[in-house]
């Protein structure tokens, strides 16, 4: 069955004690004002508004060391997790409600749930 997939944005890992300040340098580095703070089941996020090309941005706070994470979003999670693999991505763990991957290049990135497919950039298709 054909799955949908497209970036969904980027987030700012910041291994830090205080999300505000690290929101706050972001928000005046980016040029982008900050729209929320959330909790969510105990991961804490900043989002930042009215990202370039409708692409969702946020600073979160957490315990590794800090780094640049994209988001890919899917209308089939697992489906995307294999078309990924299939190109040489690895599966590190299921969080929550989205997979962490791994390139093969080294780099982490997530496949996450599509909220708004009718917004932004019209979703690939994938057999």
């Amino acid at each position: 069955m054909a799955h949908r997939s497209r970036l969904a944005g980027f987030i700012i890992d910041c291994e830090t004690g205080d999300l505000d300040d690290a929101a706050n340098f972001w928000s005046g580095a980016l040029g982008l004002a900050r729209v929320e703070t959330y909790d969510d089941d105990g991961a804490q996020y900043a989002q930042l508004a009215n990202g370039p090309a409708e692409l969702h941005i946020e600073v979160q706070k957490v315990a590794h060391p800090s780094r640049v994470h994209l988001d890919i979003e899917s209308d089939d999670l697992d489906a995307e997790a294999a078309r990924l693999e299939a190109l040489g991505a690895k599966r590190i763990a299921f969080v929550k409600r989205w997979w962490v991957m791994q390139a093969p290049t080294g780099h982490r990135f997530c496949i996450v749930r599509m909220k708004h497919p009718e917004q932004g950039a019209p979703p690939n298709v994938w057999d």
